[in-house]
């Protein structure tokens, strides 16, 4: 007697379908499959973010604004992309293998420890421009990147001692309540240069450093550019 078969054709080959569909859709979200762009009708290629790379390094190898990329990209919290993750880049032609050009370099921490206040952060009507990070009386501070010492004072009110460093490509860094400040005016750094040490000057109790990132003398968020 042949067995009676309880599963019609139709139903097998939709229970396949489905377990294929979950299959692909398990997959992609292994690997983040990219999401449309706002709007489908824009040009532009998705470029997947590789170790150690900053929304800085993409945007200037794409020579397209860090403004663009997070609005396009509907990013909420800029400052924290991840290796593997896709953007969206508007406008590019191709995928670019990214790479520091020659006589370049890429911002680097000048301090590494806990962040006290975030970018745009506000204080009563004052918005904070920089982060602060928390460290140790004492502590090392270095040159986030190359450049000569523009400003150099024991005393600016409300960051006590300070010092700015112009990398001449437009770009200054600021560091604020230094204990003691280790360079002067006019002299030229290197990149991981020890400039300072962690204080407490100016209107903080407790040692930090204040770090700021300006493009052309305007605050920028520090954390798009630090690795």
């Amino acid at each position: 007697m042949p067995t009676k078969n309880f599963f019609p054709l139709s139903a097998i080959r939709y229970l396949l379908f489905v377990i294929c569909l979950l299959f692909i859709i398990s997959g992609c979200a292994n690997i983040n499959c990219p999401l449309l762009p706002s709007s489908p009708r824009i040009a532009g290629v998705y470029h997947r973010v590789q170790k150690g790379q900053t929304l800085w390094r993409i945007s200037q190898s794409y020579n397209v604004s860090i403004d663009e990329i997070i609005k396009i990209n509907k990013l909420s919290d800029a400052s924290k992309i991840n290796k593997g993750q896709l953007l969206f880049i508007p406008r590019a032609k191709q995928v670019l293998i990214i790479e520091t050009p020659a006589g370049k370099e890429n911002f680097v921490w000048p301090l590494k420890g806990r962040i006290l206040s975030f970018y745009g952060t506000k204080n009563g009507n004052i918005s904070q421009r920089g982060i602060n990070i928390q460290g140790k009386e004492g502590e090392k501070i270095i040159a986030a990147r190359s450049g000569k010492v523009s400003f150099c004072s024991d005393y600016v009110k409300g960051y006590g001692k300070l010092i700015i460093i112009d990398h001449s490509d437009g770009f200054q860094t600021i560091y604020a309540h230094n204990y003691k400040n280790l360079i002067k005016q006019k002299q030229k750094v290197k990149q991981g240069t020890i400039i300072a040490k962690v204080g407490s000057t100016g209107r903080v109790f407790t040692p930090q450093l204040h770090f700021e990132i300006r493009k052309n003398f305007r605050p920028q968020n520090p954390l798009y550019y630090l690795p």
